[in-house]
């Protein structure tokens, strides 16, 4: 997942101070570079790699970078670069499994502004909104939010309201989403296809910065969010018609242990019937903490099978970080 500067968003896509109103220039100092170096034994290494490169934003004085947490799990070393070309060693300091936001603490100085916070439930679908990574307005980009909706992922997430914008930025991880008055909206998780204006266009699904408030006192605290872990069952699920499909299990999962496999069809979840990927999530999540046993009844070619899994905190499977 490395990363080069040597590129450009085009200008007329880029946001002109001119027409703005905030501080652009204020704003694009407060990016930052993440580098991240993950061991080749991490339980994450073969899905998302052990070079891990994307952006964050300074969101107070003191040096915490806010990111998404996907680029900084099981790192052992972290390191920042200002808008302003300094590098700093950095320190993962937390990951929310539940809403994927990642904080890093600065371990030098970043002598970078503190970008301020908004809120995404102030804005609607057509709103104009601006994506900023690092890099200065080369790497700025005017777009707009083009939904506000649930989203499922494969890997056992879901946000009951993600953002959606478009056009997408080519370097979306842990962008930052601002709305008309320059402030943090949302964090850059994915690259999808989205519909706008009847065609189907590639643009970025967002993590509200809502959904960090309530959580970031304990995550600066403990490096937890303070909620009960969800349980995580290491089942890489989607959707075929109406039916709920395994495509995949993790490698010395809980689903893998108990016997579930690739092409399995997931029925029901403690005789619950599901049909659809965020109906199996609730539905699990819905028996309780990290540790709950999860009964399914799943369909294997022509066999109706009930299988129980022992479900975990997927926080205990990850390497710890380190201090440089």
């Amino acid at each position: 997942m490395a990363d080069s500067d040597d590129w450009s968003i085009p200008d007329e896509m880029q946001p002109s101070e001119a027409d703005l109103g905030f501080d652009l220039a204020r704003a694009l100092d407060a990016m930052v570079a993440v580098r991240a170096e993950v061991p080749q034994d991490a339980f994450t290494a073969s899905i998302l790699g052990t070079d891990r490169s994307g952006n964050g934003v300074v969101i107070d004085e003191d040096g915490i970078v806010l990111t998404i947490g996907y680029l900084i799990t099981e790192a052992q070393t972290v390191w920042l670069t200002t808008n302003r070309g300094q590098v700093v060693p950095g320190y993962p300091l937390a990951y929310d499994q539940a809403t994927g936001f990642g904080l890093i603490r600065a371990l030098q100085p970043l002598g970078a502004p503190a970008l301020e916070r908004g809120s995404a439930d102030l804005c609607a679908p057509g709103d104009p909104v601006f994506v900023l990574g690092h890099g200065g307005i080369e790497h700025a980009l005017r777009a707009r939010l083009v939904d506000k909706r649930e989203f499922a992922g494969y890997w056992e997430y879901m946000l009951d309201e993600a953002l959606f914008t478009a056009p997408a930025h080519p370097r979306w991880s842990g962008a930052a989403l601002l709305d008309a008055g320059g402030r943090l909206i949302g964090i850059g998780s994915l690259l999808i296809q989205e519909s706008s204006d009847g065609d189907s266009v590639q643009g970025n699904m967002m993590v509200p910065i809502d959904l960090l408030e309530p959580i970031l006192p304990s995550m600066l605290a403990t490096g937890r969010s303070g909620q009960p872990a969800r349980p995580w069952l290491g089942v890489y699920a989607g959707e075929t018609g109406d039916q709920v499909l395994v495509g995949g299990v993790a490698a010395g999962g809980p689903a893998a242990n108990a016997g579930i496999e690739q092409g399995d069809l997931i029925l029901d979840v403690a005789g619950e019937r599901v049909t659809e990927l965020p109906e199996f999530l609730r539905a699990v999540w819905g028996l309780g903490p990290a540790g709950v046993k999860v009964p399914l009844k799943i369909a294997r070619g022509g066999d109706v099978l009930r299988v129980e899994i022992q479900s975990v905190d997927r926080n205990d499977l990850l390497k710890g970080p380190r201090l440089h």
